[in-house]
């Protein structure tokens, strides 16, 4: 997907929601926690059970409900490696749901990949060609060389950790480089080599206040914006100090749409929590 057909899709839905689908089987409600017991369920063509099965219809629902209320998918590879091939079995057919059901939405692999240039490629070639995600999130610790096999395929994103939201973030990313903290001097190395049409960089919406700083800098690329809700920050402020004339951002909120019920009507209150967060209007 390229930016204008991004933005065309903030415009058309009014938002800069990104929904995180994280899914924890202990989170779930418990009637989906059940269907791991019962028998296999045919699903994208082929037959689910177990966990997978639980997933797989969890992800669906919230698929359904929230649709309409945003404009990118996020899943996070954990959430899916740790129940080993039930979960990537899961994660195979959420993407093929997707992109059969609803084309229109920026899909984001959240897998945090870093290693050298040949290794590199061949990830991804994972998201990429064999997962069709839009974009997958990368670590730029290893340098240029790690990043750049991703800037190879036309109309894939790479998204480049700069400013995160964990408690230790300032350990590394507020230390200083030349004047610089390492967050803008990773930021600027990076915009170097790429440009707005295919990297995207994560900063956190517990750093609302740098993202002022931060369009003095880089005032074009889209931001990857994690943190809003369970994590405590505001979608208000990330839009008031962080959005460009392209919307420039999407704000993903995980835990608080996907959980926001345990009830058999988990979805309905999903989707209710998705119409009301990150709304925005652009003005072009």
């Amino acid at each position: 997907m390229n930016r204008q057909q991004l933005y065309g899709q903030i415009k058309a839905k009014g938002t800069v929601l990104c929904v995180g689908l994280d899914v924890d089987f202990e989170k779930m409600p418990p009637h989906i926690q059940a269907l791991a017991s019962k028998g296999e369920v045919a699903a994208m063509g082929r037959l689910f059970k177990g966990r997978a099965r639980s997933i797989i219809e969890f992800n669906k629902a919230i698929i359904d409900a929230t649709a309409g209320h945003c404009v990118a998918y996020k899943p996070n590879l954990a959430f899916y490696e740790c129940y080993g091939t039930d979960g990537l079995r899961a994660l195979e057919a959420t993407v093929e749901y997707i992109r059969l059901n609803y084309p229109e939405i920026f899909l984001i692999a959240d897998a945090k990949r870093g290693d050298i240039g040949n290794t590199a490629r061949m990830y991804a070639k994972t998201f990429f060609e064999t997962m069709d995600f839009d974009a997958v999130t990368v670590a730029p610790y290893m340098g240029a060389d790690s990043v750049t096999p991703f800037l190879a395929y036309k109309d894939r994103w790479a998204i480049v950790l700069a400013l995160t939201s964990n408690p230790s973030a300032a350990q590394f990313q507020m230390a200083h480089k030349d004047g610089k903290p390492l967050y803008r001097a990773v930021m600027e190395e990076m915009m170097s080599i790429s440009t707005p049409d295919n990297m995207m960089f994560v900063v956190g919406a517990t750093k609302a206040d740098k993202l002022q700083e931060i369009r003095s800098f880089c005032p074009d690329n889209f931001l990857l914006v994690p943190g809003v809700g369970a994590q405590g920050g505001s979608a208000e402020e990330v839009i008031a100090n962080g959005s460009n004339e392209f919307g420039g951002l999407l704000i993903n909120s995980s835990r608080g749409i996907l959980y926001a019920d345990s009830s058999e009507d988990f979805a309905l209150a999903a989707g209710k929590a998705a119409a009301s967060t990150a709304r925005f209007e652009p003005a072009r």
